[in-house]
């Protein structure tokens, strides 16, 4: 395998992995108040600049938060205790618009300093410094480390007596854990399966 394949398969499996370590976490990353669609909003009502967070909305839904936008920017004015109220009222418009845009349920805004897990601060990290290098090789070494585990466990209990129903069973509930497992990896590679879809298809 030449040295770019190898390249591209490993970006590959770091993708899917993402998809499986996010795909809880990552709802929640856009609903907290440390989140980037928050951040975002922050500044835009610093700078008074709409444009810095229309791209977290679909453009049927621009009008709405044009909307709550200029409200916000009125009432933050009147005094402090107005400035947070407002302020809060539209990162809670804001997100709620964005996740519905998503078709995903808006619960209200996460605190900040929450814990998201491993792989969203990586892939932030990532953004942030301009390289992938230790996001992929965080990615690669879990799912290598995910599969070898689920393989051996197969393994362990292949060679059981059949008389042993028992083990038969212990076995089928590691093998259809590995099958699982690898099929997603496949369905999500292959771009046949996305999101949500992968999450039932496991069940």
């Amino acid at each position: 395998m030449t040295e770019r394949k190898s390249k591209y398969f490993s970006w590959i499996a770091s993708a899917f992995l993402l998809l499986l370590l996010v795909t809880n976490t990552s709802m929640a990353h856009c609903d907290g108040l440390d989140g980037p669609v928050v951040k975002d909003a922050r500044k835009a009502l610093e700078t008074g600049n709409i444009n810095l967070v229309l791209k977290w909305v679909k453009k049927d839904d621009q009008k709405e938060i044009t909307t709550a936008f200029n409200k916000t920017l009125s009432i933050r004015k009147l005094s402090p205790e107005a400035k947070e109220m407002a302020d809060y009222y539209f990162f809670e418009t804001l997100v709620r618009i964005h996740r519905a845009g998503e078709g995903a349920p808006f619960t209200g805004l996460k605190e900040a300093g929450r814990d998201l897990g491993p792989a969203i601060p990586a892939a932030d990290k990532a953004i942030e410094t301009g390289s992938p290098k230790d996001l992929v090789n965080f990615l690669n070494d879990t799912i290598h480390k995910k599969l070898h585990k689920l393989y051996t466990n197969v393994m362990n209990k292949k060679n059981f007596d059949p008389d042993n129903v028992k083990a038969g069973r212990e076995y089928v509930a590691a093998y259809v854990e590995y099958i699982h497992f690898v099929e997603k990896v496949y369905l999500l590679t292959s771009g046949e399966l996305h999101g949500d879809e992968a999450e039932q298809h496991a069940h």
